[in-house]
This record gives structure tokens, C-alpha cells and sequence, in this order.
């Protein structure tokens, strides 16, 4: 019996130790394609990404680190000057009396503004019924589906010195006697704006409050109606603290497109560069790039406009993951 058990065993232990002089490498060889698989699968829209968005970016600041202009695009040669648009940029007293006030009191304003607007209007959706739901929801998307350039021209028409509804109105309501050009002063002018962001914002905002709206525990609401809290109190003290996290995301959102506005501002009168006290960061770039051909200036300052945006996108990323982690 010994003799016949002897070889079985030996096989047996023989191939326990292959398994397990074989397992590690072939784990590890499963374990390595697993964590590459994604990265292949990513790789083609990583390149195309990197192609389209990285290389013009690294491109941008090349420029901005050359006094680069109309001369140097025809002979092809470079002019490297190191940190001197940037100098001048930081130096340049419209940057801090005109273009950042505009640019960041705009952006205040109109993130308030947007924010404001759309969670009374994501209130109003979340009492009516399914039907009207849906007919108010898909009647305020229009807004949101219209084009920049397009929306812009509206406003542009309603506020017209000769023609436009606004003075109409106020010509027959007797509170004006000529003709008034609301796009010539600065406050008038972002007002308009504010107007034509907050319209077109205002839809995304409404659909991603009411989707958090509808999660919001009915029971908790009524409770606290039959306790004697009214609705701004209900607000403040359940709502808000249940939808904090899609107030983050959508004030964060709302601050990276206000921010960076362009076609709401260059497409008014005197907003490309007429009206010098109207200008913000974005629309004073393309002016010194594309109007006073200094594009190695206008680099600088889009250099600048990108780093402010990858600060506040910074803040929206962690912002999610924490969302992600509660």
C-alpha cells in the first residue's frame, strides 16, 4: 500500500508546489490587466482631449512669454520677453479700477442672481401638478436651449435707443421724454446683462433644485407645518440643510460660466472695446489680442482669466467628492 501511495503523494505535493510557484505570476499578470483596461479604453478620447484642449493651452502660454504680434506671425520668428506681459498685465491700473470690479462684481451679482431666480422657480415647479409640471419645466428649457448669440440680440432689441419695447413702454407710461441709450453707462449696461445671463441660466438651476426638491422627506415638511413653521422657515431649516450639496455644485457651476461671460457682453454696443469702462477679463483679452494685435498681451491676460477658472473649478471637484463621500 505504502508503494502504491508514495508516487500519488509526490504528484500530488508536486503539483501543489507548481500552483503555487505558478499562481503569484499569473495573479499578477490578471491584476495588471485589469488596471490597464480602463487606461486603454480612455486612451483615444485622452488624445483627442490632449490634442484639441492641452496643446492649445500649452501653445497660449508660449505666446504669452513673447512680445508677439502681427510681425512675428509673418517672418515666424520668436520674440521670448520671460514674465513681462504679465508684469504688465498686474501693473495695469484698468486691470484693477475696470476689468476685475466688472469681472468679479458680475459674477457676485449674477451667481446670486441666477441661484435666486431658479430655486423660486424649482419651488413654484414642485407644487403644481405632474401635467403642468412638465409643460411650465419644458416652456423654461427654451431659454436655456437658445444660443448666446442669439439671446443677446434679443435683449439688444428690447433695450434699443430708437426702437426698443423698453423705451416704447416708458415713453407711453410718460416716465421718459427722448430717447435714452441704456447701453452708454456702466450700470445700466451690466444690468442688461444680468438680465440676459439670469434668463439664460436660470432653467439649469430650476431642473437641478427640483430634482433634489422631490427627494426631500414630505413627512418632515408637514411636520413642520403642523408645528407652526411657516414656508421661509421650513426652507432654511430643512431644505436648505437636505439640498446643501446641489446648492454647492450649481453656485460653483453658475460661478465658472459667469465668470468667463463673453458673447453677453461683446455682442452689446460698445461692449467690444467702444466702451472702455464696460470691460471684463474675457473681453479685454480678445480686444488686445484680436483689436490691438498684441496676442502674446491677450495670451497673458487668457493665461490669467484660465488660472482664476482652474482655482474655482478646483473647489467644485472637491466639492463632489465630498458629496461622494457623505
Amino acid at each position: 500500500m505504502s508503494t502504491v501511495h508514495a508516487p500519488r503523494s509526490a504528484a500530488s505535493s508536486e503539483s501543489r508546489s507548481g500552483a503555487a510557484a505558478g499562481g503569484p505570476p499569473a495573479r499578477k499578470k490578471k491584476l495588471g490587466w485589469v488596471t490597464a483596461r480602463p487606461w486603454l479604453l480612455l486612451a483615444p478620447g485622452l488624445f483627442i482631449l490632449a490634442t484639441l484642449m492641452l496643446w492649445p493651452l500649452v501653445q497660449v502660454v508660449i505666446y504669452s512669454l513673447q512680445d508677439y504680434g502681427l510681425r512675428e506671425i509673418n517672418t515666424g520668428r520668436t520674440n521670448f520677453i520671460g514674465f513681462d506681459n504679465y508684469v504688465e498685465a498686474l501693473t495695469d491700473k484698468t486691470l484693477w479700477t475696470v476689468v476685475l470690479p466688472n469681472t468679479v462684481g458680475f459674477a457676485v451679482v449674477s451667481v446670486f442672481a441666477t441661484v435666486a431666480v431658479g430655486t423660486l422657480v424649482a419651488l413654484l415647479l414642485a407644487r403644481l401638478g405632474n401635467v403642468w409640471r412638465t409643460i411650465v419645466a419644458s416652456c423654461i428649457m427654451v431659454a436655456w436651449a437658445m444660443p448666446a448669440v442669439t439671446g443677446t440680440y434679443v435683449w439688444v432689441w428690447i433695450f434699443d435707443a430708437d426702437k426698443g419695447v423698453f423705451n416704447t413702454v416708458l415713453k407711453d407710461l410718460g416716465l421718459i421724454d427722448g430717447q435714452v441709450n441704456w447701453f452708454t453707462n456702466q450700470w445700466s449696461f451690466y444690468a442688461i446683462v444680468l438680465l440676459n445671463v439670469v434668463h439664460h441660466g436660470f432653467p439649469f438651476v430650476a431642473v437641478t433644485v427640483l430634482a433634489g426638491l422631490l427627494g426631500v422627506s414630505r413627512e418632515m415638511l408637514e411636520a413642520a407645518a403642523l408645528d407652526g413653521a411657516g414656508a421661509w422657515r421650513r426652507f432654511w431649516k430643512i431644505i436648505f440643510p437636505t439640498l446643501k450639496p446641489v446648492f454647492s455644485v450649481v453656485i460653483i457651476l453658475s460661478t465658472i460660466w459667469d465668470f468667463k461671460v463673453f458673447a453677453q457682453v461683446y455682442l452689446m454696443p460698445g461692449g467690444n472695446g467702444g466702451n472702455r469702462t464696460v470691460l471684463n477679463l474675457g473681453v479685454w483679452s480678445y480686444v488686445e489680442s484680436f483689436g490691438q494685435n498684441r496676442y502674446g498681451f491677450g495670451a497673458a491676460l487668457a493665461v490669467l482669466l484660465t488660472l482664476v477658472l482652474l482655482g474655482i473649478t478646483i473647489v467644485y471637484i472637491r466639492s463632489l467628492m465630498k458629496e461622494d463621500e457623505l
